[in-house]
């Protein structure tokens, strides 16, 4: 497994040794030891998959302290643009963000500690996505920022002829400062 910190150093991209022959394919998506290796010393405790259509937008979501998630994600099937945006009120990377394509082609994983927004674009016709979590979800502790807040200003790769895809919660979900977080500067 290749471990690479990505511009917020926290936010790793992970891409397994994968081993290909005629029969298909066999890699390792998760070994404790190697996790802690790269100082990734994390307790999942529940995993979550959805299936999504081309042009879906899912996100921002957090969970409120002290329910934050830590999340390692991957798409099983198809292709997503995956997002990170750091909300950790006295980082120095606040509002930051940082973005990757996860794929059933490249396999890779993007960890997501706690403190962060999460979302994603589907690319493909469809896609399964699947994330481990390293805290419970908490239905009260839930909240989402709108994914095209200027402050945050994240450069999503819409499709061009491709309706965008969104849930009525994400549609009224507020800006950032509205979520209670503070404003940098």
């Amino acid at each position: 497994m290749k471990f690479e910190k990505l511009e917020i150093p926290e936010v790793i991209m992970i891409t397994p040794k994968v081993f290909e022959d005629d029969r298909g394919y066999f890699f390792e998506a998760y070994r404790e030891n190697k996790f802690k290796e790269n100082s990734l010393d994390l307790k999942f405790v529940q995993e979550n998959q959805s299936s999504s259509a081309k042009g879906t937008l899912r996100g921002l979501h957090y969970q409120k302290e002290p329910f934050q998630q830590g999340k390692l994600v991957r798409a099983l099937v198809g292709e997503i643009f995956d997002v990170a945006v750091d909300i950790r009120k006295d980082s120095p990377t606040y509002k930051k963000w940082v973005g990757r394509i996860l794929s059933d082609q490249n396999k890779a994983m993007l960890y997501i500690p706690e403190g962060f927004l999460h979302g994603f674009y589907v690319l493909s016709e469809n896609a399964v996505v699947n994330y481990k979590c390293t805290s419970y979800y908490k239905p009260e502790a839930e909240a989402s920022v709108i994914w095209n807040d200027e402050s945050i200003n994240i450069k999503w790769p819409l499709l061009a002829n491709v309706p965008l895809i969104i849930s009525q919660k994400d549609q009224n979900a507020s800006r950032l400062t509205q979520n209670g977080l503070r404003q940098s500067g």
